[in-house]
Order: C-alpha cells, then structure tokens, then sequence
C-alpha cells in the first residue's frame, strides 16, 4: 500500500488515543485531543477555500498552531509550506510566489507587518489565517487588496468528524531548503516516499511497515518516549523528527525558541529522554548550561542525542558523554532532497564517515561509479525513494534528481566524496563550498570540524578569501567562547595537529556572533561577506 502522513497519524492517535502527542509551555494534549483539534483545524481551511493540492505557506515560530496547522491541511489533501521566518520582505515575496501559496498562516505582529508591506505583490494569495490578534496594518493591506482575514481560532467551531476524501499516498509534500547559498528551492515528495525514505518506513532498525495495521501495532507495543526538538519546526530536520516520533507514537516537547536553559529544565521536569540539535550551533550552548547544572540536574533519563544538518564536532560530543554516559548519540546524515541516508561518525583520523550501506554510491560525473580508495574523490549519489524534483525549477531538477545507468533514481547534491576499501564512505563536503588553494583542495566542512575543537572557539564557519597567489586562501569566521580570544597562531597550532598544512586558515576574523539560519545551518553568504571585508594580512 501507499501511505499517507495524514492516514499515519491518525492511524496511531486510534492506536493510542491516552497518550501526550504535544506538550508546549505547560499544555499537554493527548493523541485523541491533538487528533480531533487538527481535523477541526483542517475543516476551517477547507470552509474557507483551501482546495486539495494547494499550497499554504506557516509563517509561524514553533507553537500549538504550527503542528495542528500542518497535520490540519495534511487531513485535507493540501499542502503546508514551511516559511524562514527570519526572512527579509524580499525573501518572504520570493517565496510565496515561488509555491504559489493562496493562503498564510501567520501570528506575531512582527510578522503579521512584514506580511502586510508585501501583500499587494502576491497575486495568488486570497487568504490569510490569523493565530492571534490581527496587526491593524494587515487589517489595514488584507482590506485594500480584498484578502480573507481568518481567526485560526475559529476551528473550535468547526466538525470534528474525519470526513475527508480518500487519500491514495501520491500527494505532495513540499519542503523549502534553507537558501544559505541562494534562494530556497521547494522539494516536492510524494507522501508515500516521504514516509520510507526520510521518516525510514516508520521502522529505523528494520523492515518498512507494509500497511496501516503495522504501524498501529509497533506504536501500542513501543513504550511512550519523550523527545525535544530545539531547532524550529520550519527547518526540515526538526519537520521530519516531529513525524517520526509521532510514528512511534512519542510525546513531543516543544519550545517556542531554542533556549538551553529551558530544555535542561525539561530535562529535570518533563522526564525528557530524547533530544535532537542542529550541530554544535546548538550542542555548545546546551553543553554549557548543561554542566553549569550539573549538580541539579539529573540527566540519565536521556537515552538519545541526536544532531541533524550541520557539524556536531567530537569536542561537543565528548562533553555530552561526560554529561550523560548512558545516553546513545546519533549524527544524522541527510538532505531536504535525500531524507535520512544513515549515521555520520567520525573516525579516530577526524574523518566524517558513513558506514557501508546500498543506498549511497561514489560516481563520476557520468554517474558511473568509481573505485574505491582516497584517491578516487567522486559525487555521492544517494539511492531509494527520492523526490519529484524541485518546484517550478525543471533545469535543477535535471541536475539533481538523475537516473543511474541501471535504471534506479537517485539525488546527486555536489557532495563529494570516497569509498574506503572497508565499504565506508568518507564525506569530505559539498563541492560548490570546496576552496581550491594553490590547486589543492579544501573542504570546509573537514576544517571546522576540527577548529571547532578549540578550547577558544565558540563556533566558526570556514570560506574562501581571493588570494594573488594562491588563487583562494582559507579563513575562518569564529565567535569566541565566553571570556576568551581566539588567536591565529594558536588556532593554527591547533589545526595543524589534524589538518595538512594548505588546509590550515591563513586569516582569522572573529565576530559577536557567527551567522546562522533559527535552525543552526551555516550562512556561508554572510561569513563570505564578512572574511572578505576583514581578513587581516595572512600570517
């Protein structure tokens, strides 16, 4: 059978109706509530014209609305659009145009404003759902241009009976990348490959569930797990997580903005046993305020930390096992395009490394596959179900989403990499970030990584500088840790003990703050920006 992700969640609110689906500041709601709040959440969209197939853009930071509001339009055939909402007017025009949204959910007045300054510019859009008090300046926009304001909380007046169309599983899922090298491109899934590939069949550790019937079983038999995402709902990591424990019929906690210190405590209060970060943008903060209360806060209730979409050094990790010994951890390694291609790991040499599997290869740019061994460097084609392609883009689409000479589909990122002789595949970086100096090559991700193990260093994000005589030179951007100053010779002293020489940074630039996207990942535009402008003269 085909699956859809609405039939899913609804199978297992059925399977365990008394559990806590969502938790979200001091709120619970069980399956059953959760379940009947987003099939009413669904009839508001449909009374107010959201047809099958379209899009709805979640202009919204993580709450209550934001859950209910994606399952809501799930229920309904539709299609939600996860929105930045760090994005300027021109970036959020961009993007409801681009998914030819009809409809915006939308609640801080911040944003309710930034909404209004555009709405004149969205031809398509006829209907904006309001969480919350409506800003007089969208009252003010929606009135001239003729757009629906909605009260989202009008869904307490709608059915709550589940008297949808049949779904088939072919519907689309559309997720937005986070467009830190350009504007976002929107990657359409079917429901069906959505749930084998990036939600892993329901079933990580075997076989897929063939029917309905399996997935309510595994969730009655699976004990009930509380899990915290810290990164926003709107990034596709966290989007996939919050599905997936909703498979295993888990208790989400939920926090409006990531804050270290509120996840400890519910670590301490809510029995939290699973925690899912975005690398060390997030793993470092949590690792301090985590051993500032040590001595409080008992942390061996947590059995899984679980870092997705951006570099989890070994340096955060060790500190996390000084914390909680007992706790598994999982670097996931993965894309909007791919969905969940397995565990990253590093090696004692620093290496990031994918153990052997069938649903990755190393290929040319002939997408024959290479030998193995170091000096092989190849583009890591990722296998199994994968997605339709990006929306309204058929000239990426064709680059990315390609047919392997044996038939079988795969997605092609510009990740470059090698398959060990051991089967393994080493991750070097993506291609369209490599920095080539002197006609070597450097990956950057293989450099931070390592400089992110400096007792200094906060966090770093490493680019290209032009360089006379190189061509391009490799700096890092870096935020200190609290009460210290990075120095280029120590930072070098220190890259040097794992890196060869022509990788090591020639200019340090330290900054407040390294720039990054609500969900952790690089914005390697900016740290350009910034290296560019104030590298001082290379050591």
């Amino acid at each position: 059978m085909k699956f859809n992700l609405a039939s899913v969640f609804e199978t297992v609110a059925d399977a365990v109706p008394e559990r806590v689906a969502l938790t979200y500041e001091g709120r619970d709601l069980t399956y059953a509530e959760f379940d009947r709040e987003a099939t009413q959440v669904g009839h508001l969209f449909a009374a107010h014209g959201v047809a099958p197939g379209e899009h709805v853009a979640i202009f919204l930071k993580n709450c209550v609305e934001h859950v209910t509001s994606m399952v809501g339009l799930l229920k309904i055939r539709a299609v939600p659009i996860n929105v930045n909402y760090r994005y300027t007017a021109a970036e959020l025009e961009y993007l409801f145009t681009n998914s030819d949204s009809v409809a915006v959910v939308v609640e801080e007045p911040a944003h309710q404003r930034v909404l209004a300054s555009i709405l004149d510019r969205l031809p398509q859009l006829r209907t904006v759902y309001v969480a919350g008090q409506p800003d007089a300046a969208l009252v003010s926009a929606a009135g001239e241009r003729g757009v629906a304001l909605v009260d989202l909380a009008g869904w307490r007046d709608q059915p709550a009976e589940r008297d949808f169309a049949e779904r088939t599983g072919d519907e689309h899922y559309i997720l937005y990348t986070g467009g830190t090298t350009g504007y976002p491109k929107g990657v359409v899934w079917t429901h069906d490959d959505l749930f084998h590939k990036p939600l892993s069949g329901g079933n990580p550790y075997g076989d897929a569930h063939p029917d309905l019937a399996a997935v309510a079983a595994a969730a009655q038999a699976m004990p009930p797990i509380s899990f915290l995402i810290a990164a926003p709902l709107m990034h596709g990591a966290a989007s996939y997580a919050m599905f997936f424990y909703f498979i295993f019929g888990g208790r989400l906690v939920m926090l409006r903005d990531f804050d270290p210190a509120r996840i400890v405590d519910g670590i301490a209060h809510d029995g939290l046993q699973s925690l899912l970060i975005v690398g060390d943008a997030m793993g470092m903060p949590l690792a301090d305020e985590m051993e500032r209360r040590q001595d409080e806060v008992d942390y061996s209730a947590l059995f899984m930390i679980t870092s997705g979409g951006a570099i989890w050094s070994q340096a955060c990790r060790d500190r996390f096992k000084a914390l909680a010994p007992g706790a598994m951890q999982r670097d996931n390694f993965g894309a909007s395009e791919s969905g969940n291609d397995g565990e990253i790991t590093l090696d004692e040499r620093g290496n990031l490394r994918v153990p052997a599997t069938d649903q990755m290869l190393v290929v040319d740019d002939t997408l024959a596959e290479v030998p193995a061994g170091p000096e092989n460097v190849g583009l890591i084609a990722r296998l199994g179900p994968v997605p339709q392609g990006y929306y309204k883009d058929e000239e990426k689409t064709a680059r990315t989403f390609r047919t392997l000479p044996d038939g079988r589909r795969c997605s092609v990122l510009g990740d470059m990499g090698y398959r060990d002789h051991d089967g393994s595949i080493v991750f070097l970086g993506r291609g369209s970030q490599c920095i080539n100096t002197g006609g070597e090559k450097v990956y950057v991700e293989e450099v931070e990584n390592v400089l992110h193990g400096h007792p200094d260093i906060a966090d770093v994000l490493v680019v290209a500088v032009p360089d006379e005589r190189l061509g391009e030179r490799v700096a890092a951007v870096v935020s200190p840790r609290e009460g210290r100053e990075p120095q280029l010779e120590d930072v070098q002293r220190h890259a040097r003990e794992s890196l060869a020489g022509y990788k090591v940074p020639r200019d340090l630039v330290v900054v407040p703050e390294v720039k990054r996207t609500p969900a952790g990942k690089a914005d390697y535009r900016w740290a350009k920006a910034v290296a560019s402008e104030h590298a001082p003269t290379p050591a």
